[in-house]
């Protein structure tokens, strides 16, 4: 593309925002608001999957053994584990060992010197390496002969689980809808841009220029609008940060929380990325709907 052809974009450009000042101001805001409440779902979401997920690594599973448990059948439960790709690692604790742990976890509150007998049983110490492998894990070893039970805190799993499953599909829709409403909105300001200048596009058809030569300075407003509105955001999202996150984490102070699982930059890119889009996708079609009538 030559000079003359920038040049003539970005007057092009120059002028649909002068001529729609309150339009584009607006615009600009909704795209800024829209992309600010998006960087709070993403970053709420990833706090939430960080902290579920360090949970979730901290699950072991125990499998108890029955106390008539033949040795081959404890061989053949260990070998079955040792070749189970989905664990990541097993430990045997046999009750000696598993009274001393309990002696150690209840520090003198349970007197464990008037046992007769250790009531404790031998068992497995499992952790696989994806926390969605355990319900699947605990429930093959609990079929395996010589194991008597079999517990991980089935129901803590459960619900973290189906927390992530609901937080992924929430997540889709409020993206989408944030989307939809930024996209509508630029739309509409292009719409009334084209409105304003439909004798100009109607003489430039007339004369042979192309469908795409027409619709690059509308298209290269709405790239304006939507990476201006995402500016505006990321500066306010890197504000907010600066200023309430420490006094969050006083106010809160979980160590997941200082955890989280999401790089700020990353974050800021794609918001950026995320306001080009919604500006040039809402800019084409737009356009697309005036030169098609």
């Amino acid at each position: 593309m030559d000079s003359g052809k920038v040049k003539f974009f970005l007057g092009e450009v120059s002028r649909n925002f002068t001529r729609n000042t309150g339009m584009q101001m607006t615009a600009i805001g909704t795209v800024a608001i829209t992309i600010v409440l998006l960087g709070l779902f993403l970053f709420v979401r990833a706090a939430l999957a960080g902290i579920g997920t360090q949970l979730l690594d901290q699950i072991e599973i125990s499998a108890y053994l029955r106390t008539d448990a033949m040795p081959k059948q404890v061989a053949d439960i260990a070998h079955y584990l040792a070749a189970d790709r989905r664990i990541a690692s097993v430990q045997f604790v046999p009750k000696r060992q598993g009274l001393a742990e309990l002696r150690e976890r209840t520090k003198g509150t349970i007197d464990t010197a008037l046992l007769t007998e250790n009531p404790l049983p031998d068992k497995f110490r499992i952790k696989t390496r994806l926390p969605d492998d355990v319900p699947a894990v605990a429930a093959g070893v609990r079929r395996l002969a010589g194991v008597d039970n079999v517990v991980y805190g089935q129901k803590i799993v459960q619900r973290l689980l189906q927390l992530g499953a609901v937080l992924r599909r929430v997540g889709i829709a409020v993206i989408g809808i944030f989307f939809a409403v930024a996209g509508i909105i630029i739309a509409n300001t292009i719409r009334l841009t084209v409105f304003a200048r439909r004798r100009e596009i109607a003489i430039m058809q007339l004369v042979g220029a192309t469908n795409t030569y027409i619709r690059l300075p509308f298209i290269c407003e709405g790239l304006v609008a939507g990476i201006m509105g995402a500016l505006v955001a990321v500066g306010l999202l890197a504000a907010a940060r600066a200023t309430l996150w420490p006094r969050l984490l006083e106010a809160l102070p979980w160590a997941q929380l200082r955890a989280i699982p999401l790089d700020p930059r990353v974050l800021a890119g794609e918001l950026l990325l995320v306001g080009a889009a919604i500006g040039v996708v809402a800019s084409w079609i737009s356009v697309g709907r005036h030169l098609r009538t």
